[in-house]
């Protein structure tokens, strides 16, 4: 592990020219709800048209399935088909011809309370409701100038867990003497086999046409349960790891920490696998081809609000917090903050805010975090976000290790430039390293 940091030590800070570097796939997620925020905070296709220099692919959010039929959707018709914006956007392909535009499904935003099992009721419906699916799929992706389709498949979550010390694990095992290991899905290895078979269906389906096949791991979704990695591996043209929320202020509403880390913190007790290191190293370690990898980075941050339990220092593990923080100015979406809103934070902190307040001065393996300013009218509140550096850091990961990285999503970006007159600075970021060459050799 050590050796594998020094060397993304001396990838970031020795480059020598700068070069396109061929093959390395820049995935940009765009979740069209983002187009229907409250002036002036939406992401039009115009803005979205001057992300897409940076990106090699887009996955356009999102679909569902329908819980009667299990045909696939738009979940917002009167956008996507009355107003047309499906057809707008995979029109933008016409200014960038290398762009391959996708189709997502489910990405967590397929909220159907009566039906909340559906995609599991898909895998056991069998081949007919399974033949319903795909044959929708292709048609929406066919009809509407898509290159494929992103399979963001709604799998159980993983139980949320607390970091614990030395004396709380040695509780917790004590516990599971009388209450076992939780199980989220007794049937795993049936729903691994029947999404394996939904997936050569589709992808049998797809190909024909010659169109893409990509698959999203979302967030707290165990690939040792649901993925069939080695035989996925043949189906599959690329996989997006989304290798955050480890926690986030709903799952951990009094604990906050680095929810997004590239590499286990050592310093504390934390969970061997609530890293992206881990995540993508699954994957490698089950045969999945590394080029096919794309390491999935957060735009946005998630906050939580401090309680007077919570110290002053805002280091790591913050204990006694009390939940996701209120929504912020530009979102207005509990407990999760944009890059623009953190921006916000950091210019009333009392002092003038440059580009270096989202940099460090050491490389960041964890990422990093602000806290906001105290002020006895308002609440505190504590954000994890990725800073260039961390996204930095995370790119040079991926050209060493994996095919890409993916972009969650365009629309927590600064795509309006009101940080500092630079629109998409992330996504320039990590555009910025993917052009850097050195003279290191990867290690894999």
């Amino acid at each position: 592990m050590e050796n594998s940091i020094k060397v993304l030590a001396l990838f970031l800070l020795l480059p020598l020219l700068y070069v396109p570097a061929n093959g390395h796939k820049i995935v940009c997620y765009y979740d069209s709800a983002s187009s229907l925020r409250e002036h002036p905070n939406q992401l039009t296709t115009s803005n979205l048209a001057l992300a897409l220099r940076f990106c090699t692919h887009l996955i356009y959010g999102y679909a569902g399935i329908r819980a009667d039929n299990f045909q696939a959707h738009s979940l917002n018709e009167q956008l996507d088909i009355n107003q047309h914006q499906f057809t707008e956007v995979t029109a933008l392909k016409r200014h960038y011809p290398n762009l391959k535009v996708l189709l997502s499904v489910g990405g967590d935003h397929d909220i159907d309370e009566d039906h909340p099992n559906k995609y599991i009721e898909l895998l056991e419906g069998g081949i007919e409701k399974q033949r319903e699916f795909i044959k929708s799929a292709h048609s929406l992706v066919k009809s509407y100038g898509f290159d494929g389709l992103d399979l963001a498949y709604q799998f159980p979550k993983n139980k949320p867990k607390k970091v614990h010390t030395s004396l709380g694990m040695i509780w917790k095992s004590f516990k599971k003497i009388f209450t076992g290991d939780f199980i989220v899905d007794p049937d795993g290895d049936q729903h691994k086999n029947q999404f394996t078979s939904l997936v050569r269906g589709v992808k049998d389906e797809l190909h024909q046409d010659g169109f893409l096949l990509s698959l999203t791991v979302l967030p707290n979704v165990n690939s040792t349960w649901y993925f069939d990695v080695p035989v996925l591996n043949n189906f599959v043209d690329f996989v997006n790891i989304a290798a955050f929320d480890f926690v986030n202020p709903e799952r951990n509403p009094e604990e906050a920490d680095y929810t997004a880390p590239l590499f286990k913190e050592e310093s504390q007790e934390r969970l061997s696998h609530y890293n992206a290191d881990f995540q993508a190293q699954y994957w490698l370690h089950q045969g999945f081809d590394n080029k096919k990898i794309n390491l999935g980075i957060p735009g946005y941050g998630n906050a939580w609000k401090l309680t007077e339990d919570s110290g002053e220092t805002g280091k790591p593990i913050v204990a006694k917090t009390n939940g996701p923080a209120p929504p912020g100015p530009y979102l207005k979406k509990e407990g999760v903050r944009s890059l623009a809103e953190i921006c916000f934070m950091l210019a009333h902190s009392n002092k003038p805010i440059t580009k270096d307040d989202l940099l460090t001065s050491k490389i960041n393996k964890y990422g990093s975090y602000v806290i906001s300013a105290k002020d006895s009218n308002t609440e505190r509140i504590w954000v994890s976000y990725d800073n260039f550096d961390a996204v930095s850091f995370k790119t040079a990961y991926s050209k060493i290790y994996l095919g890409g990285v993916a972009l969650f999503d365009l629309g927590y970006d600064d795509f309006k430039g009101s940080c500092f007159n630079e629109k998409f600075p992330i996504l320039h970021t990590i555009k910025q390293q993917i052009v850097v060459t050195t003279k290191i050799d990867p290690i894999i």
